[in-house]
């Protein structure tokens, strides 16, 4: 223990007497200190997340470090269009994906064999990595629409000519149009 009576306080460094303190990973806090670093909620053993030296609520750690996307809501039925800036998480737009066809496997592939090749990258699959949709394995990352690039699973796809593509896409570019297929109820649509 430092000279002046207690440990410094991991958020505001002064001195952390006994009565007031709260310890996590092995450093002293205030209780009036021992608060989430965005939402400022107080905190407590059960409620507390760390990440390197910053505390947050569970809540919040895992709208900033949790994993993201379609599937990762706040509860069933959760659609949320926030993109985290307020916990700032700087958005990245997907780069623009282009479907490829190249049948030519690996070097790796090609000199010991045995090894599937996905049809998008025209590299090797391995068990870890692999989908089966359409009737070939796919890498994870490249089990995506081949127009608009969102992941697919084996009951969300449509097949055509060997790529893939979400019923969204498929039924766009592939199914019937003209009048009485619109998008929705009642909708009319005017092709041309």
């Amino acid at each position: 223990m430092p000279l002046g009576g207690g440990n410094k306080c991991g958020c505001c460094q002064k001195t952390v007497y006994f009565a007031e303190e709260v310890q996590c990973e092995g450093r002293s806090f205030h209780r009036s200190c021992f608060l989430c670093m965005v939402c400022r909620k107080n905190l407590d053993s059960t409620t507390v997340a760390v990440h390197e030296n910053e505390i947050y609520c569970k809540a919040c750690y895992g709208k900033k470090y949790g994993p993201k996307g379609y599937g990762y809501g706040a509860g069933a039925g959760t659609l949320s269009m926030d993109k985290g800036e307020s916990l700032g998480i700087k958005h990245v737009e997907p780069q623009e994906h282009y479907p490829t066809n190249n049948p030519n496997a690996s070097k790796f592939a090609q000199k010991f064999g045995g090894s599937d090749v996905c049809p998008r990258c025209s590299k090797a699959v391995y068990a870890a990595e692999k989908v089966i949709g359409a009737g070939n394995a796919w890498h994870r990352g490249c089990f995506r629409c081949a127009k608009c690039g969102k992941g697919l699973e084996s009951t969300t796809l449509a097949d055509k000519d060997g790529e893939i593509y979400c019923k969204g896409c498929y039924a766009k570019n592939f199914g019937p149009k003209g009048f009485g297929y619109g998008q929705g109820a009642g909708a009319l649509s005017h092709t041309q």
